[in-house]
């Protein structure tokens, strides 16, 4: 097998790779648009968030879940020219959204569009034809990406009277949507890899985590309603109350999910300890959420980047890491330099929240990106041979 049928043998191969390096080009664009001499321009206030979400996050959901389909269908992964050409329009929607601006708004929207269509007929095709009931819900959750990424150009494009209000709407949903998509793969796969390597480890009368259904229900009928609250503030101010109830529920449920999961045991692998400290970014970034909109002096955006750099940035690089190893038959075992990313990526999250606090914001802000920056730099470097070569085996 060459490198180039390696490469795209699964999908995790080409999003993993392409994901990382796109997240370092965004966030130094990102980082550039701040110190523009005339300010951050009005109409790059949500473009950021949605190619954060739609451009990288996206990427890591592609890779993860067909890959994931694979398995729960017992199908051929998608691979080839159909991985091609879902790769081809997410690279396609990336190129036309960094110059988005110089571009109709309809041909932007066509372009970027591409992707999130591809991806559910990909998704839902394999799921369906392989009588896959369980894992509905994954392929209504991308029909949902989708929809809301439409929604968020229909606004920038101004149709039928939509504007900023529903632009943040699509990119809020579309923000609570993915990190709803994490709580339920993460509460599948977080419980089950630490259960697998205790009983290696320990033998099978040790301890295991356990799932409870109670606190699962809860955990994510709490998060739709956050997400649906965040999204209406501007519209209904009311549903703050709503917020508040639900960030609060959505905290204790997710704390009490993480208890269960026994991440204390596993202190002594990393790449799996930090699938643990990934998922408790979910209940500190939803208590803060409710001390945001509680009279408490939060700034919102702690909350924000407790959610979005700390859940979806830890945990896909906590995820990437891991199922490059497991899916190319290599060790379970995190390199020293991959161990330190992991430090960079938690530093990286904390920088960012201590700058809403901060009388030297902007450099508090780069300084969070250029440690970001580096962790994915370092990824990169160690899973490119990982990514592009056939299985050892």
């Amino acid at each position: 097998m060459s490198r180039w049928q390696a490469f795209f043998s699964y999908s995790f191969r080409p999003f993993f790779l392409l994901g990382s390096i796109f997240s370092i080009v965004i966030v130094a664009l990102w980082l550039a648009a701040l110190h523009a001499p005339m300010g951050l321009p009005p109409m790059m206030l949500y473009w950021h968030g949605h190619e954060m979400l739609v451009g990288f996050a996206m990427a890591a959901v592609a890779g993860f879940v067909l890959t994931a389909v694979a398995n729960w269908t017992k199908r051929p992964a998608i691979h080839g020219a159909p991985l091609m050409l879902l790769v081809a329009s997410w690279l396609i929607g990336r190129v036309i959204m960094g110059f988005a601006f110089a571009f109709p708004p309809v041909l932007a929207a066509v372009a970027d569009m591409l992707f999130p269509l591809l991806l559910l007929f990909l998704v839902g095709r394999e799921i369906v034809s392989g009588g896959n009931n369980r894992n509905y819900p994954v392929v209504f959750i991308v029909g949902l990406m989708a929809a809301l990424n439409l929604l968020y150009h229909l606004s920038r494009a101004e149709f039928a009277g939509f504007g900023l209000v529903q632009e943040r709407m699509a990119i809020y949903l579309l923000l609570h949507l993915v990190l709803l998509l994490i709580a339920v793969i993460g509460g599948r796969i977080v419980p089950a890899f630490t259960g697998n390597w205790l009983r290696m480890k320990h033998g099978p009368e040790v301890k295991m985590p356990v799932s409870n259904i109670a606190l699962d229900i809860v955990a994510l009928v709490s998060m739709i309603a956050v997400g649906i609250a965040d999204a209406l503030m501007p519209l209904y101010p009311a549903s703050v109350d709503w917020l508040l109830i639900s960030a609060g529920l959505a905290a204790a449920a997710h704390l009490g999910r993480l208890l269960f999961w026994r991440g204390l045991a596993t202190v002594s692998n990393p790449l799996l300890f930090v699938l643990h400290v990934a998922y408790l970014w979910f209940p500190l970034g939803y208590i803060c959420y409710a001390a945001s909109y509680s009279g408490f002096a939060l700034p919102p955006s702690v909350a924000l980047h407790a959610l979005t750099m700390g859940v979806i940035g830890m945990m896909i690089y906590a995820v990437t890491t891991r199922v490059a190893l497991g899916h190319t038959g290599r060790p379970l075992l995190a390199s020293r330099s991959v161990v330190i990313a992991y430090g960079l990526m938690m530093l990286a999250v904390i920088v960012r929240i201590a700058g809403a606090f901060s009388t030297n914001y902007l450099s508090m802000v780069d300084t969070s990106g250029l440690l970001w920056m580096i962790a994915f730099g370092i990824f990169i470097y160690v899973y490119w041979p990982v990514l592009t070569t056939p299985r050892p085996d």
